[in-house]
């Protein structure tokens, strides 16, 4: 097993990654172990996913960098860019932090949720559980199959067209099928948004 930082008293989990993935500056590979309050950062066609005893399992797509902090029972995370999805047991909490807002679990039953950064916004979707956007001022509970974004998408230049194919299959089935349809909403610019201190909820059902 390859160590990447000193274990003291942090907390620590197993990493599985593929392509090029860094923590720290540092390039790793599957079956090393992640200490709290670390970098984790993929490449393009890179994806990693730490798995954390007694509390979950973060993943994070290509082309994103998370700062990922792990107690006892609570997961944290910065998000400066790209897509994590986050998989938590029953009583953990979660705080993940982006540019826009804070995504937030009670740790009240076991959750699924994505985070996305990947269009200059945030986007958040829920498989299971529910998770929670604060951002402008306003608050909102984003049950199981629904979403919520915030902030302002970037226009997309005319070579970001090309994800709607290869790149972007490639990006969903990294971050799982579930959350498919929300994230191509957010990649195209779709009715989700966030503006004016309110959150517009959207279920895939639309």
């Amino acid at each position: 097993m390859v160590v990447l930082a000193s274990p003291g008293a942090k907390a620590s989990g197993e990493l599985s990654v593929s392509g090029q993935v860094t923590v720290n500056g540092q390039k790793v590979i599957s079956g090393g172990t992640f200490f709290s309050d670390s970098v984790l950062q993929t490449a393009e066609g890179g994806s990693a996913t730490v798995n954390i005893s007694k509390l979950g399992r973060v993943m994070l797509a290509p082309n994103s960098n998370l700062r990922l902090n792990f107690l006892d029972r609570s997961i944290n995370g910065l998000l400066e860019s790209g897509i994590t999805r986050v998989s938590t047991l029953p009583g953990v909490s979660v705080n993940i932090t982006t540019k826009d807002g804070v995504v937030i679990v009670d740790g009240k039953t076991a959750t699924v949720f994505t985070v996305s950064t990947a269009h200059g916004n945030t986007v958040v979707s829920t498989e299971s559980g529910v998770a929670e956007l604060r951002a402008g001022g306003a608050v909102k509970h984003i049950a199981a199959g629904e979403s919520a974004s915030a902030g302002t998408p970037r226009p997309a230049p005319d070579d970001e067209e090309g994800l709607h194919g290869g790149k972007l299959a490639a990006l969903l089935l990294a971050v799982g099928g579930a959350v498919a349809a929300i994230l191509y909403a957010a990649f195209h610019n779709n009715d989700i948004n966030f503006g004016g201190g309110s959150v517009n909820v959207v279920s895939p059902t639309k």
